[in-house]
């Protein structure tokens, strides 16, 4: 990582918003990273990382909950049935390359539902 990485805590365990509800996502305008857990299964979820944190994290819902270009239904999907279950947390970055290292320290350090 770059010196100026910024060398933050990762937040507490927040309820995954629902926006049917008007639920809103607290996460970095930045770069960053986050993870999702199951509080059911004791599982982590997924794990990614983003240059808008937040704009990012709104591409783990269906559309037309969710934003973004995220690609993978199969996520999204598991992501909005699981919804009453899912937390998430984030950690911001200092810049775009620092949150791409943070990312590879999530992959290497734990074990996922979704592995990318």
């Amino acid at each position: 990582m770059t010196e100026n990485t910024f060398h933050g805590n990762w937040s507490r365990w927040l309820k995954f918003p629902d926006p049917r509800f008007g639920g809103y996502l607290n996460a970095p305008f930045g770069p960053g990273v986050y993870q999702l857990r199951n509080t059911n299964t004791n599982e982590l979820v997924l794990f990614g990382r983003g240059k808008n944190l937040a704009y990012r994290m709104s591409s783990l819902l269906p559309n037309p909950l969710g934003g973004g270009t995220r690609k993978n239904e199969e996520k999204k999907e598991y992501v909005f049935r699981n919804l009453k279950d899912i937390e998430y947390r984030t950690k911001a970055c200092s810049t775009k390359e620092d949150a791409v290292s943070e990312e590879r320290l999530l992959r290497s350090k734990y074990i996922y539902v979704f592995s990318t």
